[in-house]
């Protein structure tokens, strides 16, 4: 099945954010990708806080497009934007740069089982790369091969992360799934590569 698959910073591109990561009901909260971010903005909040960093670059990361249609999510800025990371007693700080972070990966029903996880990663090192990023950094879970459920599977594996030149750098304290996550980085070196 040939498909035309592109990944677009989310900047300008709330209403396709919203069709990706929203809730089917207006009425109903949902995470907005804040659990990482923000978590104390109430929940019913969240939409418009989400819709204000999509009007300002770099925006809060990428958006696949398959066929022109919202597709899949990658939520990746830099760490010290992330609250719960800067204070995270689960992942480590690595350095003293400030990395940029893919937390997060929503790929919608429909698109799923057709790779564009890799392609959201792939979308989101350029991204940072484009906005000077040194390194990129991913908290993944290890499956060690076998399947993990869409919940758990949300920060990546580390086939995925791995697949696209990140390498393993400390087995973290965290889990998801009942599995072990990792902090994985790859070093971009301030040039734009993908």
């Amino acid at each position: 099945m040939d498909r035309t698959t592109e990944v677009r910073a989310a900047v300008g591109r709330f209403d396709d954010l919203a069709t990706v990561v929203g809730p089917r009901r207006p009425d109903v909260g949902g995470c907005w990708c804040m659990a990482y971010r923000d978590s104390r903005v109430a929940t019913m909040e969240r939409p418009d806080f989400v819709r204000g960093l999509c009007e300002t670059d770099p925006g809060p990361g990428v958006l696949a497009y398959v066929d022109g249609e919202p597709a899949g999510w990658c939520s990746v800025a830099p760490r010290s934007t992330y609250r719960r990371l800067v204070n995270s007693r689960t992942l480590p700080h690595v350095d003293d740069r400030d990395p940029w972070s893919a937390v997060c990966f929503v790929v919608r029903p429909g698109y799923r089982r057709q790779g564009l996880m890799h392609d959201l990663l792939a979308g989101a090192v350029a991204h940072a790369a484009a906005h000077g990023a040194e390194v990129v950094e991913g908290y993944p879970l290890d499956t060690d091969g076998e399947r993990v459920d869409v919940i758990s599977g949300y920060v990546g594996t580390t086939r995925l992360f791995e697949a696209a030149g990140f390498e393993r750098v400390v087995r973290t304290t965290g889990r998801s799934g009942g599995r072990p996550r990792w902090l994985v980085r790859r070093e971009l070196g301030g040039a734009a590569q993908a």
